[in-house]
């Protein structure tokens, strides 16, 4: 078979980039605006990445990150802020991140790769940037597959919901079919179980693994946390240590904040705040604390090598929580990379 060489552009710390190595498709080049993913990028996967705003990119230089021969894929998973439900209340039309569909697009439309994704939230489909995207794709004659995917049938274990597109000039496409089913999926108790990783106090280190640390909690919030209950709200909490925010009616609805993980279910989605007690459910089901960085990597599906800063660097946990919330799911990278694969066997 030909091989498949891919180039992917908004690649941050190589998420989708190690999920498409893992499926046997080769990855030339990652390209980011943001140069501190750099370290990560390179060191895991091999391949040149490039820091560089994608509105500026040509045809030109995307052209050489190809060998002649190839079966050229593009990947783009713009940064999905503009289109996410976390962006109501402010005007997204004036994020700067707005145009990268179109950027994606007109490089699309002048280097013309045998194959296309792109994944982004599932938001992203009310927005007319994305189906101008996908009329550039279709009058350039691209076969277009596009669907929400869930990604616990996939054996990623969160609750991630996620808009996948795949195209190709070579045939009709479609993504693999479901490898789990709801009685199957992947829990918070497997995952911890399987990886036996050291009890960790709030605002601690262990000395075997860095990236294994949990940030500090106030005084009011550890007692919130001992208050808590494993896949509760904050409503099981004596009313001294409900927030004035919670006590409105404005406030009543938002159950998932100030909450523990569910043992025997999928982890939630891993944002770019997943360290933090009070943004989510992120609490860890019986330790009192917010899940560490490594456990966010887990569930992200990255690899327990993986490196996200060199090791005379220390570790910022709102700079590599930001990196390992913004990756694409190393194992849904591979899910659409298996799909590719199919696809150009059939």
């Amino acid at each position: 078979m030909t091989k498949i060489v891919g180039v992917d552009l908004f690649c941050g710390a190589g998420g989708l980039t190690r999920g498409l190595l893992d499926s046997g498709i080769l990855i030339s080049a990652g390209l980011d605006i943001e140069s501190n993913c750099k370290y990560a990028y390179e060191t895991n996967n091999g391949a040149k990445f490039y820091s560089k705003d994608i509105t500026t990119l040509t045809s030109e230089e995307l052209k050489t990150m190809y060998s002649e021969g190839d079966i050229r894929l593009l990947a783009g998973c713009a940064p999905c802020q503009p289109f996410s439900t976390y962006s109501q209340g402010r005007d997204v039309k004036k994020d700067k991140k707005w145009p990268l569909l179109y950027a994606f697009a007109r490089l699309i439309n002048e280097t013309a790769p045998h194959l296309v994704t792109m994944e982004n939230v599932p938001d992203v489909t009310k927005h007319k940037v994305y189906h101008d995207f996908v009329d550039i794709l279709k009058r350039q004659g691209y076969n277009v597959w596009a669907n929400t995917v869930y990604c616990p049938d996939y054996g990623i274990p969160q609750t991630r919901n996620r808009h996948v597109l795949l195209a190709s000039k070579l045939g009709p496409i479609s993504m693999i079919p479901k490898t789990h089913d709801p009685e199957d999926y992947v829990t918070v108790r497997q995952v911890l179980s399987d990886k036996d990783l050291p009890k960790l106090k709030a605002g601690s280190t262990t000395k075997n693994d860095r990236l294994h640390k949990a940030a500090g909690l106030s005084e009011l919030n550890m007692k919130r946390m001992k208050a808590s209950k494993a896949g509760g709200t904050w409503k099981d909490w004596p009313e001294n240590l409900v927030a004035e925010c919670h006590k409105k009616p404005s406030g009543k609805t938002y159950s998932s904040v100030y909450s523990r993980m569910n043992w025997d279910a999928p982890a939630p989605t891993m944002t770019t705040q997943f360290f933090g007690f009070g943004n989510g459910r992120f609490g860890h089901p019986n330790e009192h604390r917010a899940i560490s960085l490594r456990e966010g990597a887990i569930f992200q599906t990255f690899p327990e090598w993986y490196q996200f800063v060199d090791k005379d660097s220390p570790i910022q946990i709102s700079t590599i929580g930001k990196m390992i919330g913004n990756a694409v799911p190393p194992k849904l990278g591979n899910v659409i990379g298996q799909s590719f694969i199919r696809h150009i066997q059939q």
